[in-house]
């Protein structure tokens, strides 16, 4: 794992250089004192990982973050202020550390970058990170009847409320697994919610959710439901 450490204070630099030493398989790359020069840097060096300062003169840490390719590296925030952690969920980030440092809190941060890096097994996630204004919402994804996509964010029905994560629904549902099924474009459904399916003559169908939700399953999507429904009942 290559790692870009990019902070405007050497101290603080210096500090996550002596944690990395002692993690196997970290490798610190390089070191930026701001945004311009850490975004030089992610081009120059390829970075797996950006340890992320968020106040940081001219180009903050939050500006870095959302000037990144897609396919750019794993972003950890890593900061001495929590005022920051909705903006930075919202960027993406992997996690979001306070300083100072704790060595294992770090670890942690690593290891959901591995995580989210390692090819697609059958374990699908348990869990989300929702930002909110009060904070961040831990959301159960069995707590999750539909979801429901608008341009690079999800809505996600759940507990009676309405929960936005910035994601792309193709790339949530990769991390979702089977568990959930595409019934339209823009929206998809947990299996374990849906009560009831009623095909129609025009090729699309109509399903009816566990809490009384009626969603409709446009026709591209309407053989692939079917099949999964013959399946279901053996």
């Amino acid at each position: 794992m290559r790692l870009l450490i990019v902070d405007d204070e050497a101290p603080a630099r210096a500090r996550l250089c002596r944690l990395l030493a002692t993690v196997d398989g970290a490798e610190v790359v390089g070191e930026a004192v701001d945004g311009e020069q850490a975004l030089a840097l992610v081009e120059r060096l390829q970075p797996d990982v950006l340890l992320l300062d968020v106040q940081m003169p001219e180009l903050d840490g939050l500006a870095v973050a959302a000037s990144l390719p897609d396919d750019g590296p794993a972003v950890i925030f890593v900061t001495a202020f929590d005022a920051f952690a909705l903006q930075a969920f919202d960027a993406n980030a992997v996690d979001y550390l306070l300083k100072p440092v704790a060595p294992e809190r770090l670890a942690r941060a690593l290891e959901r970058v591995q995580r989210r890096t390692a090819p697609r097994g059958p374990v699908a996630v348990t869990q989300l990170l929702v930002p909110t204004r009060q904070g961040v919402q831990v959301l159960r994804v069995v707590d999750i009847h539909w979801l429901e996509a608008a341009d690079n964010y999800v809505t996600l029905h759940a507990l009676g409320r309405e929960w936005l994560l910035r994601r792309t629904l193709a790339g949530l549902l990769a991390d979702l697994g089977d568990g959930f099924i595409r019934v339209h474009r823009s929206a998809a459904v947990a299996w374990a919610q849906v009560a009831e399916v009623r095909p129609n003559d025009k090729g699309d169908a109509l399903l009816r959710l566990r809490n009384g939700t009626e969603l409709a399953c446009s026709r591209a999507y309407r053989a692939a439901l079917m099949q999964r429904l013959a399946q279901a009942g053996g």
